[in-house]
């Protein structure tokens, strides 16, 4: 700024005002000039710096558990997009399921005086997380934290259930698999296989089971496939991680898809078309989820003191070759 303030022949009062909420005290002329030498030197402010002497970084900090997951990417591309629109940046960190990297990640993110949290993660530090959030605004995405007290954005999986399983009894299957990543206390996960077996509760027609990914996954499909069952079968993947695992292991098994089962999966990925006649897919607004999230937080640090709020957001039904088999 003293460089820019000798080059333009101004104080460096001056150039702070213009670089600063202050341009409107300056003259059009001193204006000029230090935009001038500004441009000529090459000057680029130190946000950081500026941040921490306004008391404001504009920086927003957002937690995720896993940065390889589609759904992660798609809400934070919603997230950084509002954060962009309204003048704020994002830092993200990546726990990679690892409970330690969460929280030495919630220590980084707190280090770089961020103004907000928005957190999609396992959350097992519930207290580090509680003691953020007395010191600035927090929001959950998809994933609750037991008695921390804050706004909650993701989707209404009681209903998205209903309609996966819907859908599968609508086109004749009555032997349905659940296929879930290991549920780790995680709670969108617990929620989706607590609907899925109250579904199946509801509905006489139809048989349940839920079974997780992992090493015993292929095993473990082949059993369901060569146990008879009350008619027709089909797979309902709670997540595009399980559709992916699931995918592999039919392949394997080398099972005739989507001839011998049918599926349905949670959320709607690009390769879903690619396989077979494509895979039935139950879309999650994952952009607007993330947006929503950064506005929830933006009213808080706006002044609003209103109560939690929880935004549940409706799947879409799209529907591919998967589930054509109606064999009423």
């Amino acid at each position: 700024m003293l460089d820019v303030a000798e080059h333009a022949k101004v104080s460096k009062a001056s150039v702070s005002r213009f670089i600063g909420d202050d341009r409107a005290l300056l003259s059009d002329a001193t204006a000029l000039r230090i935009e001038q030498a500004i441009a000529e030197l090459g000057y680029r402010p130190n946000q950081m710096a500026r941040g921490l002497k306004r008391g404001r970084t504009r920086l927003i900090g957002m937690l995720v558990a896993d940065i390889r997951n589609p759904y992660s990417i798609a809400v934070m591309h919603g997230v950084e997009t509002a954060c962009r629109q309204h003048g704020y940046s994002l830092v993200v960190c990546n726990t990679d399921r690892d409970d330690e990297q969460e929280c030495q990640h919630l220590a980084l993110l707190r280090s770089y005086n961020i103004e907000g949290l928005i957190v999609n993660t396992l959350g097992h530090h519930r207290d580090a997380l509680q003691e953020l959030h007395r010191e600035m605004p927090l929001v959950l995405v998809d994933r609750k934290v037991e008695h921390l007290e804050s706004d909650m954005v993701g989707l209404d999986n009681p209903q998205a259930v209903e309609i996966a399983i819907a859908h599968l009894e609508d086109r004749g299957y009555r032997d349905v698999l659940m296929v879930s990543e290991p549920y780790d206390g995680t709670s969108s996960r617990i929620e989706r296989a607590s609907s899925f077996k109250a579904q199946i509760a509801q509905r006489s027609a139809l048989r349940g089971t839920l079974i997780e990914t992992g090493s015993e996954l292929t095993a473990n499909l082949n059993t369901f496939l060569d146990t008879p069952g009350p008619g027709p079968k089909a797979l309902f993947c709670a997540n595009g991680i399980a559709a992916l695992a699931a995918t592999h292991a039919l392949r394997e098994l080398k099972c005739n898809l989507f001839e011998e089962i049918g599926l349905i999966a949670l959320d709607d990925l690009d390769w879903y078309p690619l396989v077979g006649s494509g895979i039935t897919a139950l879309a999650q607004p994952t952009v607007e989820i993330g947006a929503s999230a950064f506005e929830c937080l933006l009213k808080r640090l706006r002044g609003d003191d209103g109560p939690v709020r929880t935004l549940d957001f409706s799947a879409r039904l799209i529907e591919r070759g998967s589930t054509l088999g109606n064999f009423r």
